[in-house]
């Protein structure tokens, strides 16, 4: 008579139960990020970067935090022995690296970790400083060429080279081109959809420093980032149209049209341009008699120019008071 009542009530105990299982089940689970850390502070020995948590899931109730120094386009990452707090204050070891955080977040279910963007590259604490950024002009596209300044530094006598690097579409995450440290790059199939930029390296006696210009339009679109055509006082710079480019053999033939306002002798600047292989440059003089010109010139591109893929070629002119012309275009698929 009394089985009833009783197996309902354990039917309703095991129902409490089981309710209070998935509650707990939805509930255990370890930190997910939804946004990923950051870093402020200033790349420079001395300063102090402090770290921000980034945004969670899962209710952390605390973090912890690792410094990282990083190759100086922040590709590769190590543990720094004791850096383990939210502030870090760089140091002459951390000079010329990137810095990044990674930083793990704990609740009761468990721990998950994510890293912060790496840094821009530190700078040396008596290094120069710069006054005006580098600049990158010229039109983002693939086949056409980039000029870049080194920006303004003090002291002036600081030396400065140059390191183009290849970003992403955001004009983030930065890395080294190999090779490509001239004032000037070729714009590579490689460099399609992404951003570029040059990063300067200032030095003095009391260290060196580091600038980067502002990444370029997206490459592949056309867009201009600044005028690629140099007046020199007053004089009109040259004018070139790119008639042909066509293989035959090993050997490659280019015609070109020039013009000028100025009689006499021309520089035509051409440089070889393919995926994933350091451009190359040459330089050939023309004689003009009349305002334009019609002329041909043949070469053998390098043997990293002649696999299959497609080669590009570029032209431009420079008359002798130094003014550019507009750089023009070929290709070739091999």
């Amino acid at each position: 008579m009394m089985k009833r009542p009783i197996i309902g009530a354990l039917a309703a105990v095991i129902a409490v139960i089981a309710a209070g299982a998935l509650a707990v089940a939805a509930t255990a689970a370890a930190p997910s990020n939804t946004a990923p850390p950051t870093i402020s502070g200033t790349e420079r020995e001395g300063s102090t970067l402090t770290a921000a948590n980034g945004t969670w899931s899962g209710s952390p109730t605390s973090f912890t935090y690792q410094w990282q120094r990083c190759t100086n386009d922040g590709l590769a990452c190590g543990d720094i022995a004791g850096a383990t707090e939210k502030t870090y204050t760089l140091v002459t070891g951390d000079v010329s690296h990137a810095m990044r955080v990674i930083v793990t977040a704990v609740n009761a279910d468990g721990r998950t970790s994510a890293p912060s963007d790496t840094t821009e590259t530190v700078s040396a604490k008596g290094g120069p400083t710069v006054a005006v950024r580098p600049v990158v002009s010229g039109t983002a596209a693939v086949g056409e060429e980039l000029s870049s300044t080194t920006g303004t530094w003090v002291p002036p006598t600081a030396t400065t080279s140059r390191q183009w690097q290849r970003c992403d579409s955001d004009g983030g995450s930065c890395r080294n081109i190999a090779g490509a440290t001239g004032r000037t790059y070729g714009v590579r199939t490689a460099d399609n959809g992404n951003r570029l930029r040059v990063r300067v390296a200032a030095r003095t006696s009391g260290g060196v420093a580091y600038a980067a210009s502002s990444p370029t339009a997206v490459i592949g679109g056309g867009s201009t980032t600044s005028t690629v055509t140099t007046t020199v006082q007053g004089n009109k710079a040259p004018t070139i149209v790119f008639l042909s480019l066509r293989r035959v053999g090993v050997r490659v033939y280019v015609r070109f049209r020039v013009c000028d306002d100025r009689l006499g002798r021309l520089t035509v600047i051409a440089r070889d341009n393919k995926a994933r292989a350091l451009s190359a440059t040459r330089r050939f003089g023309v004689i003009r008699t009349q305002s334009c010109g019609t002329f041909a010139r043949n070469w053998i591109p390098a043997a990293r120019f002649r696999t299959k893929g497609r080669y590009v070629v570029t032209l431009r002119a420079q008359d002798t008071s130094g003014a550019l012309s507009r750089i023009v275009s070929r290709s070739l698929v091999r």
